[in-house]
């Protein structure tokens, strides 16, 4: 009786956000295994901005992140992110 544990990206979706800039959904299947038998199953998600570090991502994920995260979507992403940093009120004009 052989129990085998393996985790797989079994889904990887590149999605455009309505600001412009596209983002990554990846999903991680963690299998076990009974002799070859599957009796278990697990998932996990994590999604990437186009700001994100990729150490530590699989080659696949990689290799995506590389073709849709271009100087265009990055100078997108930094804009949005910015322009909500701004809206945000500070911590002393919401004690007025």
């Amino acid at each position: 009786m052989a129990l085998s544990e393996v985790t797989l990206n079994d889904k990887i979706e590149v999605i455009q956000a309505s600001t412009g800039y596209p983002v990554i959904q990846v999903r991680s299947s963690n299998i076990i295994s009974r002799d070859d038998v599957e009796i278990s199953r697990s998932f996990h998600r994590h999604v990437l901005t186009p700001d994100a570090d990729l150490l530590g991502e699989d080659a696949d994920v990689v290799a995506i992140a590389n073709a849709v995260f271009t100087d265009e979507a990055k100078a997108a992403y930094a804009e949005a992110k910015a322009s909500t940093a701004d809206d945000k009120p500070s911590y002393s004009e919401e004690s007025k």
